[in-house]
């Protein structure tokens, strides 16, 4: 039963291409007063609508056809261009099979089903927590949930930490992330927690708690291989460890613990540091004290030797004339010895004469005062 397009109707005595209606209709209480549509009319309408869009009077030719086919290819083909935004990254399918990858602009793959192109974005910095859960509450930021499923740890020296830490991703290629992997963020995820418990698992508590750097890098460069390993086009920006702290049962005895080290090291520090101040002074002192005594004997012995230097040329010169040198030493002696003291000289034979029997010199050295000197 073939369509003709002549005469606009199907051939045969069925009356459409599902045969006769049933007798009666089917609208519900008989008398044919609700037929289905009528699929005939429908499609001579369709056609005659047709008609009137393609040029070249009321009937269709094998042109008209053409035309049509062309257009419709036309705008098949132009279904082929798509655009790459900045932040994104074309991937080019062919009947599902990666093919290529396209920069960010304007690019064409041959139409669907043909070819497709996926466009991730390949610069939006991605974000996974572990061991913690944000939730919201009215549309607002309410708070962090703790998942201690995730984020109790054993440390090396069979200590339990409570870990939280977010990690950072970008997609570095594209054709890796799409295809080589099922779910990349339980994937991320699932390595994040990994790499974490096997640094921790390495190393004691206390470094842990007190420098959180090496940790991160650590983890960052295990998660980095492992994804590597995978072929996954995934690239991990940072590690950063929100919260390290043991678990709530025994946090309190734990400060207490951490306090008491705290005091330790401070009192080791500050006696170091009264040793470092202490011991550089006591020895600066040594040094002093035998410095002058150093200074003391070579003073002591020239003096001894120029003393003695002296003593030689006095009895050079005494044997030569011993009345002269003789008189001389004795001077030399009595002024060296008269020369600091107060002397006073009394005259014994003055008698009653009325002159004063002795001379106060030491009176005379004495500066006069101003009413006296007038």
């Amino acid at each position: 039963m073939p369509w003709s397009n002549q005469g606009g109707g199907w051939k045969g005595n069925n009356g459409g291409p599902w045969g006769s209606p049933p007798p009666g209709g089917s609208g519900g209480g008989g008398g044919g007063g609700g037929q289905s549509p009528d699929l005939e009319e429908i499609l001579r309408k369709s056609q005659e609508n047709l008609r009137r869009m393609i040029p070249g009077g009321s009937s269709v030719g094998g042109k008209g056809y053409i035309l049509l086919l062309l257009l419709l290819a036309l705008v098949w083909g132009f279904t082929g261009f798509y655009r790459v935004q900045p932040d994104e990254q074309g991937v080019v399918l062919r009947f599902g099979k990666y093919v290529k990858q396209t920069q960010p602009g304007l690019n064409y793959h041959l139409p669907w089903p043909i070819e497709e192109a996926l466009t991730p974005k390949v610069t939006r910095v991605n974000r996974i927590e572990v061991g913690m859960r944000g939730f919201e509450e009215r549309g607002r930021n309410a708070g962090v949930r703790d998942v201690p499923e995730e984020s109790l740890m054993l440390t090396g020296d069979e200590n339990i930490v409570d870990v939280d830490f977010t990690v950072f991703w970008v997609i570095s290629n594209a054709g890796d992330y799409l295809f080589n992997i099922q779910n990349p963020e339980s994937t991320v995820k699932a390595v994040a927690e990994s790499a974490m418990r096997e640094v921790i698992g390495k190393n004691d508590l206390a470094p842990i708690l007190t420098d959180r750097r090496p940790t991160e890098v650590a983890v960052q460069e295990l998660m980095q291989a492992a994804l590597d390993g995978y072929k996954s086009g995934i690239s991990i920006t940072q590690v950063q460890m929100q919260s390290v702290d043991p678990p709530s049962q025994v946090i309190d005895a734990f400060r207490d613990v951490q306090a008491a080290r705290a005091d330790q090291e401070r009192l080791q520090n500050e006696a170091q540091t009264y040793a470092n101040r202490v011991v550089p002074e006591a020895r600066g002192e040594a040094a002093r004290v035998l410095e002058a005594a150093n200074a003391y004997r070579d003073r002591t012995i020239a003096e001894a030797r120029g003393q003695a230097d002296r003593f030689s040329k006095v009895y050079e010169e005494y044997r030569k004339a011993p009345e002269v040198t003789r008189e001389r030493m004795f001077l030399e002696t009595m002024e060296r010895i008269f020369g600091g003291t107060d002397k006073i000289i009394i005259d014994e034979q003055a008698g009653g004469s009325g002159v004063v029997p002795y001379l106060p010199l030491n009176e005379l050295s004495k500066p006069r005062s101003g009413g006296a000197s007038q």
